[in-house]
């Protein structure tokens, strides 16, 4: 074990920069772990059930705070806590902690600091990445250790999106699902609804007025509520299930037409008579085809419409 002499102002400004309230009384060095026992400054506290100044300690005990790695060796703070006794008579705590709001949360085992590095990388790489990454940078967390800090975030507040995504997603494939709803500038999810049922999705709607453009997916039940709850809005299909539908069409077009690709024609062209009715129905390539109310989005003859270089617009009606 290596004792390090202890320098109150370097370490002051190196571990307890932003705390006032904080002596540095021990450092050690041993098995690649920086050790820092400290105490508490002040000579009393403040009550937090009644306010009241108390400077008579009842007793002591030590709180074993982690803070980030130093110099790749993990960092430990040993901090000695007092316990003060309440004067007040009809105060409901006889006895109360000293505080330290600034380096640590109540019954915490992390600094502040090291809990915010902690948060970040939850937030970026979520559970088994996550745990790589700190694995890399020296934090010794795992990925429920990750998950959890994300969790106890609150959530965060926003406001009613001019353009909304909705669509659902399974839970548990074939039993449990749900409705997530996005602001689709910026690709942020803002709720989560329990089920995908219509009558959730209506009433958000509905407690969050100013909706102009739903973007959903191509479930009836997303279609009954986005109507019921934001009925002047303009409802799209997704991009996803645009490209989807598009797929399938061409899939199915190619298929019935099997029999043309294996002995084309000597100009390369199909005969106008073996087309598929699909494609006779088409427009002119470039003309723009506007979807009636009850018609189907992902219909094959839009796809193949708007390959053609036609748009598609559609109707508020849905």
């Amino acid at each position: 074990m290596l004792v390090v002499q202890t320098d109150a102002p370097f370490w002051d400004s190196l571990v307890f920069a932003e705390v006032d309230d904080v002596d540095v009384e021990a450092v050690t060095a041993a098995f690649g772990t920086v050790e820092v026992v400290a105490r508490g400054r002040a000579a009393g506290s403040a009550c937090p059930g009644c306010g009241r100044f108390s400077d008579r300690v009842h007793d002591r005990y030590q709180r074993r705070l982690k803070d980030l790695p130093l110099a790749e060796q993990a960092f430990v703070i040993r901090l000695t806590v007092r316990r003060f006794i309440c004067g007040t008579a009809d105060c409901p705590r006889r006895t109360f902690a000293e505080p330290f709001s600034r380096l640590a949360a109540p019954h915490a085992r992390f600094t502040m600091r090291f809990n915010h590095a902690l948060e970040r990388v939850g937030l970026a790489l979520a559970g088994p990445a996550g745990a790589r990454l700190a694995a890399q940078l020296g934090f010794g967390a795992g990925r429920m250790t990750l998950l959890r800090r994300v969790m106890a975030l609150p959530d965060p507040g926003f406001s009613t999106p001019r353009v909304l995504g909705v669509d659902d997603f399974a839970i548990r494939r074939g039993q449990t699902y749900s409705t997530m709803l996005t602001r689709v500038e910026d690709h942020r999810v803002i709720d989560v609804l329990p089920t995908r049922e219509a009558g959730p999705l209506a009433a958000w709607l509905i407690h969050h007025p100013g909706v102009e453009v739903i973007c959903r997916g191509p479930s009836g039940r997303l279609r009954r509520g986005a109507r019921r709850g934001a009925p002047d809005a303009l409802q799209v299909a997704d991009r996803f299930h645009l490209w989807q539908g598009l797929g399938r069409a061409v899939e199915t077009c190619v298929a019935a037409h099997r029999d043309c690709l294996r002995n084309p024609s000597p100009n390369g062209m199909l005969p106008e008579h073996r087309l598929d009715p699909v494609v006779q129905a088409l427009p002119a390539p470039g003309r723009d085809v506007e979807l009636q109310p009850g018609q189907s989005a992902i219909s094959s003859w839009v796809w193949v419409a708007s390959l053609a270089g036609g748009s598609v617009t559609g109707s508020r009606a849905d």
